[in-house]
């Protein structure tokens, strides 16, 4: 049988778009547009001698997997070459290492790679077969923190190496610059450095190189948001316009933004609009049947529901406000933030303020039957969860009490929680609620801006970002946690 023309010219001088029509060819799928168009971007980029490169691309367009089967073909057309892949953490840059290795093993052009020794074949590192005796192995992995100062790479791919966690202040975003900083040093003279992400914050790696402080100016760039400037899907077949519209209702403006159409912005972008809030008036509605209780809420069943503490002194008129926001959910997904208690004590009181918000916030429970409570401890409510059990007794409400504590920032948990629900209009609200400050407070807040209230926001995001708690029935059920069912 006479070989394949085009498996004879590759063999001869293989070309990075072929190498990838090929496996796509063997793994029976197509290649994409913006694929083709990434890989015709890579090779200009070589052909031109760039060697300072940034692909931005948005989540989910598989530049990853891409990136990896460059990486299987730059060690094809020259074996001796060596690539370190860094990202936000090791067990990110194992993968790329991982699916590089997987694709050597399994394309036809590659079967003379594969070395002799299994030694040389792990997960975080390989070594293909090459000429001569070098130290480093073809392919290392290695996080952003990890030790790399004694390697040498020809190739460094820079991988996701911004994530949500190293970008949210100041100090994290410094430490990791000078990290990154540190791969001009393992680079070989001439050598490739690829970085492949998505803006995480405004001050982000990736910003735009019109910025003094750009990190990576003097890159050559490549960007591919999701829809171009005319509303077009990048990426039709996989995510049609519905598809991602529904994505942008799922994650907020702001997510969308930054991760689909790849721009740096301010959290201060992100507003709250009081006006997608679906206001109702009706009271959930409790009965039995057939020796199971159920608990609705506009004509549909509520599946599970808790309260949120945001716990302070509460004195009227100064300091932090302390905040109950009770929620209920149904099982499409819709929230119904029926209560919300701005609470106070009475400083003539015999009784101590903890006590007396601890009272109010068990009537509340035991009137709206909340099966549960979370009490925010990071401040003054660390012993406030052993006083609401109490109270909670007397009370005679069948409710938990949990503890939470934020290591998250509030900004970040407010604008989690809330975006979202309400870019999907599923978060409904009660009528008693627009008669307290919450709407103001809502309206006026801004991530970033200092003396804005945010207590009752806080206690809604902890509501909407809580799981829902569902306790065994034992027994003879009691007229409180059991409407939600087993």
């Amino acid at each position: 049988m006479p070989p394949c023309p085009m498996m004879s010219r590759m063999r001869n001088d293989p070309d990075f778009q072929d190498f990838l029509w090929l496996w796509n060819q063997r793994s029976a799928q197509e290649t994409p547009a913006i694929h083709r168009r990434i890989a015709r971007w890579l090779m200009a980029r070589r052909d031109a001698g760039d060697r300072r490169l940034l692909l931005m691309a948005f989540r989910g367009c598989g530049k990853s997997t891409l990136i990896g089967l460059w990486c299987a073909w730059l060690l094809l057309i020259n074996p001796s070459t060596r690539i370190l892949v860094v990202a936000a953490d090791a067990q990110l840059a194992t993968r790329m290492v991982a699916t590089v290795r997987r694709i050597l093993e399994s394309h036809p052009l590659c079967a003379e790679l594969l070395p002799d020794v299994p030694e040389n074949w792990a997960a975080d590192r390989f070594t293909v077969a090459r000429p001569g005796a070098l130290r480093d192995p073809s392919m290392l992995a290695q996080g952003v923190s990890g030790n790399i100062t004694g390697a040498r790479a020809d190739v460094i791919i820079c991988d996701d190496v911004e994530v949500a966690g190293n970008c949210d202040t100041l100090g994290k975003r410094e430490a990791l610059r000078e990290r990154l900083a540190e791969l001009e040093f393992i680079l070989t003279p001439g050598g490739t450095i690829l970085f492949v992400g998505t803006p995480h914050c405004e001050e982000s790696l990736y910003r735009d190189p019109k910025h003094e402080d750009a990190f990576l100016r003097s890159y050559r760039r490549l960007t591919l948001p999701i829809m171009n400037s005319a509303g077009a899907s990048a990426w039709p077949e996989r995510f049609p316009n519905e598809a991602i519209a529904m994505l942008r209702q799922r994650v907020g403006a702001l997510h969308f933004e930054r991760q689909m159409m790849l721009k740096a912005l301010p959290a201060e972008a992100a507003r709250l609009d009081p006006a997608a809030l679906i206001r109702y008036a009706e009271e959930p509605e409790y009965r039995e049947a057939g020796g199971r209780a159920e608990l609705s809420l506009l004509g549909r069943r509520l599946v599970s529901g808790g309260g949120y503490w945001d716990p302070a002194y509460g004195r009227p008129g100064s300091g932090d406000s302390s905040v109950l926001a009770a929620c209920y959910a149904d099982q499409e997904g819709n929230h119904f933030l029926h209560r919300l208690r701005y609470l106070t004590h009475d400083p003539d009181a015999a009784e101590d303020p903890a006590t007396q918000q601890c009272r109010q916030v068990a009537h509340i429970a035991r009137d709206l039957l909340l099966p549960v409570i979370r009490v925010e401890t990071n401040g003054i409510g660390r012993f406030l969860p052993a006083l609401l059990r109490r109270e909670l007794a007397k009370a005679g409400a069948a409710c938990a009490v949990v503890e939470q504590n934020n290591h998250r920032a509030k900004a970040d948990r407010i604008l989690g929680a809330l975006e979202p629900a309400l870019a999907a209009r599923r978060l409904h609200t009660h009528e008693s609620v627009f008669r307290t400050r919450f709407p103001s407070e809502m309206a006026e807040w801004a991530p970033g801006v200092s003396g804005a209230r945010d207590d009752a926001l806080d206690a809604l995001a902890g509501c909407l970002l809580a799981e829902p708690v569902r306790l065994a029935r034992a027994g003879p059920p009691a007229k409180a946690a059991y409407w939600r069912g087993n």
